[in-house]
């Protein structure tokens, strides 16, 4: 028996464990506090509050979080999965768990408040560092410590949407892990211990309400492929607007970025008010074709832009989320389009909906394969996989004729590293620009 694969395997099944843990924890800490904030005790509520209510929310939040963030050290502000990216795939370094705290509660305010971002990304974060502290405990190889951390990431999707084969190739296609057995082998361990977390605390259901799905007609494939080239698009457009916002405020202190993208949230939230937390509640509408044609298409412009806003000035939150629905409104829309306009429509509600839901996961975060896993698995049906691969390599061929390879995560990544390599020719400079002056003044 190889003792190195058997050792990284049962450390693998620790870091599944506490990340699966650390996970519930953080979604319990969310729904506890939306019970006991929002009418009726319904989580998810916010479509019932008040308009100068939905305002206020997402702009106290922003500021209550802006003035945290301006009280830590700079290095602490990074948090999620550009934060990971950095550290394991650039700085070869174990993630500070430090950040991970400031990742936890900073987190759960952002999304309580109503600010348009996710639980999922904060999720694969926090897994990744409980796992980087587990592997400097045990003094474990450069190597070996970036494979617990994706462990951990992997651990934390599978607990969060109950999708454990769908978390190994997420870290897979999105961290970029390497495929051999030894490396393969203790990332399934995590996550189908991340996922049995998931289980005894949630039951078998996911994040959401997922409805049984069949598709109808042959004929209707040729509408997935237009549906997946709209994604597509919507998703690159996305993914631009992330990283527009971003490099226009790279520069801007936490006090000015916070509260400009939670009002914004808040004037969207006027009119759409679907588009505050997650989200998962209104996604579930939609499976069930309870929102109309202006509902859905108000939701994906308001849910694009607060996104992409509140992303791209850096609210501890993620994107994973905000991607989920943008997809399902699109499927939604299309959905309701053809049963309107064409009898071409005969399939089962919530159709369109669950396939655009994936597709649009594959093309923010370029992770197709991932993608149609997760869709295997939250619905259960192998003959919805033709339908899916259709709608997610479609979105995927067109989000790459637009953009690139380039994620959601690597942009941003790419806007950051571009900040620090100006900094650091600053830095560079000014000592040069020091002598210079010295020596004229002794001239």
């Amino acid at each position: 028996m190889d003792k190195s694969l058997l050792r990284i395997s049962l450390l693998g099944a620790l870091t599944g464990l506490m990340a699966g843990v650390l996970v519930i924890l953080f979604r319990f800490s969310i729904e506890w506090t939306q019970r006991w904030m929002l009418p009726d005790g319904k989580i998810g509520n916010y479509e019932a509050l008040p308009g100068w209510l939905r305002f206020l929310f997402p702009v106290a939040g922003a500021l209550v979080l802006a003035l945290i963030f301006e009280r830590l050290p700079a290095a602490r502000r990074n948090v999620g999965i550009v934060h990971m990216l950095d550290y394991l795939r650039f700085r070869k370094q174990a993630l500070p768990f430090s950040n991970a705290v400031v990742q936890f509660f900073c987190g759960m305010l952002a999304i309580v408040s109503g600010n348009s971002v996710d639980r999922e990304g904060p999720g694969v974060h926090l897994g990744a560092a409980t796992s980087s502290v587990l592997g400097m405990r045990v003094r474990l190889s450069e190597d070996d410590s970036y494979l617990l951390a994706a462990a951990g990431g992997a651990a934390a999707i599978a607990a969060a949407f109950n999708t454990p084969l769908a978390g190994v190739i997420f870290v897979i296609e999105v961290l970029r892990l390497r495929y051999a057995i030894n490396n393969i082998v203790p990332v399934i361990v995590a996550s189908v211990v991340g996922a049995i977390i998931s289980h005894i605390v949630y039951g078998p259901s996911p994040a959401f309400s997922v409805p049984a799905v069949s598709i109808g007609s042959l004929m209707e494939l040729l509408v997935m492929l237009m549906m997946g080239v709209l994604i597509g698009l919507v998703g690159a457009g996305f993914v631009l607007a992330v990283q527009y916002t971003a490099r226009m405020t790279i520069s801007w202190r936490p006090l000015y970025a916070f509260v400009v993208a939670g009002f914004l949230t808040g004037i969207l939230a006027q009119w759409s008010p679907e588009i505050m937390g997650l989200s998962y509640d209104a996604l579930s509408r939609i499976f069930q074709n309870e929102l109309g044609l202006q509902t859905l298409l108000l939701l994906l412009f308001a849910k694009l832009l607060a996104t992409a806003v509140s992303i791209g000035m850096r609210l501890p939150g993620g994107l994973i989320g905000p991607s989920l629905v943008m997809g399902g409104a699109v499927g939604g829309f299309t959905e309701l389009v053809l049963s309107e306009w064409h009898s071409l429509h005969i399939g089962s509600s919530g159709f369109y909906a669950m396939i655009g839901m994936v597709a649009m996961m594959g093309a923010v975060l370029r992770a197709p394969l991932a993608a149609l896993v997760a869709l295997i698995e939250l619905t259960g049906n192998l003959n919805i996989i033709l339908p899916g691969m259709i709608a997610v390599v479609s979105g995927e061929i067109a989000a790459r004729s637009l953009i690139g390879d380039a994620s959601a995560f690597t942009a941003m990544l790419k806007v950051q590293h571009a900040r620090e390599a100006t900094q650091q020719q600053a830095e560079e400079a000014q000592p040069v620009l020091d002598s210079d002056v010295e020596e004229t003044g002794n001239k």
